[in-house]
């Protein structure tokens, strides 16, 4: 009985650590410190894009997918992103981020479906965004905390992948490629 015990004891600490160590949300800005190309946000976010994406439930199922146009325009320190979103459902939304570029390789970002203000680093190849977003009325008007990772590609495309949270537990995952229209 003592055998069994300690053997679920070291499962759930082996567990624990792989949640809080060993995953998505534990990577941080200076772990890509040194790669490249450069992810400069007033620059590769912008002009016109298009971006096609899957989102995750919380069993890891695919829920939906989605197609977006988006537009990057920047005066200086200050810039906005404008996306419009077709699910694979036929909703449409649109998304308007307000960016300013901050102290040293921050920003930060705001939109009308944000709890606050968001705050982003850059670092490396890489561009990691943390907020709350306030779903839908049709999706439960609740407030998730997200993490949101872009990756910078030798050729120009830039990889996203996002976490939603709810009380700490994740409640969706978004892939998705940006890519510039040529």
């Amino acid at each position: 009985m003592k055998l069994l015990i300690a053997i679920l004891l070291i499962a759930l600490v082996a567990m624990i650590a792989k949640t809080y160590w060993l995953s998505f949300r534990f990577q941080s800005p200076e772990d890509y410190a040194d790669t490249g190309p450069q992810f400069v946000l007033n620059k590769h976010l912008s002009g016109e894009f298009m971006s096609e994406g899957l989102i995750f439930g919380p069993s890891g199922k695919m829920t939906s997918s989605f197609v977006a146009k988006m537009v990057g325009d920047w005066d200086g320190d200050t810039g906005t992103l404008s996306e419009e979103f077709t699910y694979s459902n036929g909703v449409t939304q649109s998304r308007k981020w307000f960016l300013t570029l901050g102290p040293g390789s921050t920003f930060t970002a705001t939109a009308e479906d944000l709890a606050g203000e968001a705050q982003g680093v850059v670092s490396g190849s890489t561009v990691r965004l943390s907020y709350e977003i306030i779903l839908p009325d049709s999706a439960g008007g609740h407030v998730l905390k997200a993490t949101d990772w872009m990756y910078l590609t030798a050729n120009g495309v830039i990889m996203n992948k996002s976490e939603m949270r709810k009380f700490g537990l994740k409640v969706a995952e978004l892939a998705a490629t940006i890519r510039p229209v040529q």
